[in-house]
């Protein structure tokens, strides 16, 4: 039976099954296979297959993203197709082939469940016959053979079995169902009812594809002859863009999207200059192949400029009283560094108010640098006046910084090249005007890759940092709004051209009293909250915080004090684990069931007269410390042994001192030729410490005589200072940590240079009215004051009565200050030490008999 026969006895009244496509259409007169999930569809195509005729409708869905339709959600053109196979897959789904019959109209929805069942009508296409038809068909069949020569996706089977089609109503669904894609435009071929128009806008459509192909193939050829066979993404992209550009398509590009970003920095005051660089570098990126290597770190140097804060403040808070309160919260004690961070700030503030908005003004000052101990506070300083101005703050650290890029930065032509820590920190604070601490600007170090010192020259200068170039960004950086400040354990290792940038502020250790203080108002709070535990839980006494001290740590800081707490936290955390309802107190009996033994005990060298050992002081990163030295004489050859890792400069202090006493050794009674027959060793303990220096000058030789003469160095005295081949005594550095380290040591008298007086003032009054000191500017007073007289008899029993100063020598008790006795009182009345004027008195009276004896002057 032919089709019209088929179609003039079909009976159209009788309701078909109906499956609703999501994304495709089916059109008559061509075959298609689909394949089937919805339980729906299943059904409906296994009632058409019961059916003798195998017939049934499908129809295209209003939203392919419904997964049940409703009668409201189908198009009502559609097409009756006849089920002709109908497989089972491995996923469960069904493949069904469907021959198209014609175009039929949904009138009504008969049933819903268990599939949609509809009564359809059919409709009926003009008739398309005469010459117009014919010229059509021709034309279309021309353009389809000139698109499959174009695009050779077909088979000449196909080509041959379409171009001998000769009707237009069978042509036009023919080609609609193997050119068309979209599937909007395959609704529309669908709904069209006249094969004539059909085929119009099929010819249409193939026309458009014909010239892109067309096109196509052209740009292929141009771009051939310019790119490697490796380069296929960049051959593929450059066909994209020439194809968008022809049909007038924007692409929302990275280049556009940089361009947007470039704008927004413009408004938000980037300079010109700056715009031009990047705008520059973008052109380059869209013309750089996306293959090549070079584009990463063009995309990256642009990232770069665009992130960084050119113009974008934060506003500026200060006020003294507030700052004053921030400054008592966050540290105790330290009051004259307080005050002096206060005074820097207002000159600060009214420089900048005086010079308006001027960025440069603003800043035109020295940076702040403090110097003191590790755990002194010099970084919680920082953050504290950052915070006080109400500005972003970040930390640098330069501890251990060998290279000049890691602050100047790597040029863009190394691979994997990165701004310098400047810049970077700049980035991650998003504003111009942060706080920065420069932490460890003492450790800098320098090789053949450059000095970073001399890098930082530029950033710390106020009259040049406002252009300061980084070798990546390779354009000048605004750095005047920047607040520096510089934090270090010695001063004498920041280079000299650096230092004389800065504002030096000596931080020093802190006393008994203010480390009591410390760990009750701020450590043990601190470490409660990180262990868990509430104050009610752990309480600390001051008597027993006093034992933690001054028993189980020894530092300039309070960071071993915190370790200390933590541990006791710990042991504390388990036995309320143990027992949820106790509540610790510590007591000086069961401390040692926290913390164990003590690790430090009072050193009976300290406090015993011994002949060929004397106490110096030193300074260190670490803080002060007690420095003894020893002396063995020994019969030999004359020769010196000089042990303890001593630098040079301490090796030195040695030679001088043996070359005074030799120079002297009449005056001291001691034979001229000792050398001869005397081997000398000169020792300082801890040998695992480096030690160097000239401050222990005139201890090395106050040992040397002891033993030479074996007068005993009198107990609990402590010297400083350096000495020359004549005997004089000169000033040394660090006299605030020696004398701290020599209180804590519970030594309360000691022998500094004239020079140092003035630095006194400098010594925290707690301590000041504690101490002794004697004022030295010749190697003679420190005999007269250091030296017991030498044994009065055979039996080697020594006259412990001293030549001038009469000390108590029992050790003192902790936190007691020991008067000399038989002494005028310098100002003690008014909490100032008692200091003993350097005096010309004759130290040895033996030998200068013949001499007038001269009295003592204050």
């Amino acid at each position: 039976m032919s089709e019209q026969e088929r179609l003039h006895h079909d009976d159209m009244d009788a309701p078909y099954p109906l499956v609703a496509l999501k994304s495709m259409v089916v059109f008559p007169r061509t075959r298609t296979t689909l394949s089937m999930a919805r339980e729906k569809s299943i059904r409906a195509v296994e009632e058409a297959m019961s059916q003798p005729k195998h017939l049934m409708v499908v129809a295209a869905q209003q939203d392919p993203n419904i997964d049940d339709p409703e009668p409201k959600d189908i198009r009502k053109i559609g097409t009756l197709v006849e089920v002709n196979t109908l497989h089972r897959q491995q996923d469960g789904n069904y493949q069904v082939l469907l021959s198209g019959i014609r175009r039929v109209q949904l009138d009504e929805f008969i049933d819903m469940e268990p599939f949609m069942r509809v009564s359809v009508t059919q409709l009926n296409e003009p008739t398309t016959q005469g010459a117009q038809a014919d010229a059509l068909v021709r034309h279309a069949t021309s353009l389809f053979e000139r698109y499959a020569q174009l695009n050779r996706r077909f088979s000449a089977e196909d080509i041959n079995s379409i171009v001998s089609i000769k009707t237009a109503a069978r042509l036009s669904d023919m080609l609609a169902a193997h050119l068309v894609t979209d599937s909007e435009q395959q609704l529309d071929l669908l709904e069209t009812l006249s094969p004539l128009e059909r085929l119009e806008k099929i010819c249409v459509i193939m026309g458009n594809e014909i010239e892109i192909l067309e096109l196509e193939s052209t740009i292929r050829s141009r771009v051939r002859s310019q790119v490697d066979r490796t380069q296929k993404e960049f051959y593929l992209r450059e066909q994209l863009r020439a194809i968008q550009e022809e049909l007038g398509i924007e692409g929302t590009s990275e280049a556009a999207e940089l361009r947007d970003k470039l704008a927004e920095k413009i408004k938000n005051g980037l300079p010109a200059e700056i715009a031009a660089k990047v705008r520059k570098e973008i052109d380059r990126l869209e013309r750089t192949p996306a293959q090549a290597a070079e584009i990463a770190v063009i995309r990256s140097y642009i990232d770069w400029i665009l992130e960084l804060p050119w113009n974008e403040r934060s506003e500026d808070s200060f006020n003294i009283e507030n700052t004053r309160r921030i400054l008592e919260e966050d540290h105790y004690g330290l009051e004259g560094i307080k005050e002096r961070i206060i005074e820097f700030l207002a000159v600060r503030e009214l420089r900048q108010k005086r010079g308006g908005s001027g960025a440069r003004r603003e800043s035109q000052g020295q940076i702040l640098c403090f110097i003191g101990p590790p755990g002194v506070g010099k970084t919680s300083l920082g953050r504290s006046i950052a915070r006080a101005l109400g500005r972003k703050f970040a930390r640098i650290s330069l501890g251990g910084v060998h290279d000049e890029a890691e602050i100047r930065g790597h040029r863009r032509t190394y691979v994997g090249a990165l701004p310098g820590r400047i810049i970077q920190s700049m980035k991650t604070v998003g504003t111009r005007n942060p706080v920065f601490l420069l932490d460890e600007i003492d450790k800098l170090s320098s090789e053949f890759r450059g000095d970073p010192a001399a890098a930082l020259l530029e950033v710390l200068d106020p009259e040049q940092n406002h252009g300061f170039v980084d070798h990546y960004l390779e354009v000048p950086f605004d750095l005047s709004e920047v607040f520096f400040i510089c934090t270090g354990n010695v001063k004498y290792q920041i280079p000299r051209a650096l230092a004389d940038r800065m504002d030096i502020i000596d931080i020093p250790g802190y006393t008994l009293d203010e480390k009591i203080n410390i760990a009750s108002r701020h450590l043990l709070p601190n470490v409660l909250s990180e262990h868990g535990l509430s104050p009610e839980q752990l309480k600390i006494p001051q008597t027993v915080m006093q034992h933690i001290v001054t028993d189980y740590t020894r530092e300039a800081g309070v960071r071993s004090l915190e370790r200390q707490l933590a541990t006791v936290c710990r042991k504390a955390a388990r036995r309320i684990i143990e027992k949820p309802n106790a509540h610790i107190r510590l007591t000086q009996h069961n401390l040692e069931q926290y913390l164990g033994p003590p690790r430090y005990v009072e050193t009976p060298i300290v406090h015993k007269s011994q002949v060929g050992v004397a106490t110096g002081l030193a300074v260190t990163e670490m803080g002060g410390m007690l420095l003894p030295v020893e002396v063995a004489c020994m019969s030999g050859k004359g020769e010196l042994l000089i042990t303890g890792q001593l630098g040079d400069v301490m090796r030195e202090s040695a030679y001088a001192a043996l070359s005074y006493i030799r120079s002297r050794a009449e005056e001291l009674q001691i034979d001229p030729n000792f050398q001869d027959n005397t081997d000398l060793h000169i020792h300082m303990p801890e040998n695992a410490l480096p030690k160097d220096g000239p401050s222990a000058g005139i201890t090395i030789a106050t040992a040397l005589i002891s033993a030479l003469t074996r007068r005993p160095v009198r107990a609990g005295i402590a010297m400083t200072g350096e000495i020359t081949l004549r005997g004089r005594v000169l000033g040394i550095g660090g006299l605030k940590e020696k004398v701290l380290a020599a209180h804590h040591a519970n030594i309360y008298h000691l022998l500094i240079p004239q020079e140092n007086r003035k630095d006194l003032v400098e010594i925290p009054a707690k301590v000041r009215q504690q101490m002794t000191f004697t004022i030295v500017d010749s190697m003679d007073k420190v005999i007269e004051t250091a030296l017991m007289p030498a044994p009065l008899d055979g039996n080697g029993e020594e006259n412990q009565e001293p030549l001038s100063l009469h000390l108590d020598e029992r050790q003192a008790p902790r936190g007691k200050k020991v008067r000399p006795a038989a002494q005028p009182d310098d100002g003690q009345e008014n909490g100032n030490p008692v200091i003993i004027p350097p005096v010309d008195t004759d130290p040895f009276p033996q030998v200068q008999a013949h001499k007038k004896k001269r009295g003592k002057s204050q």
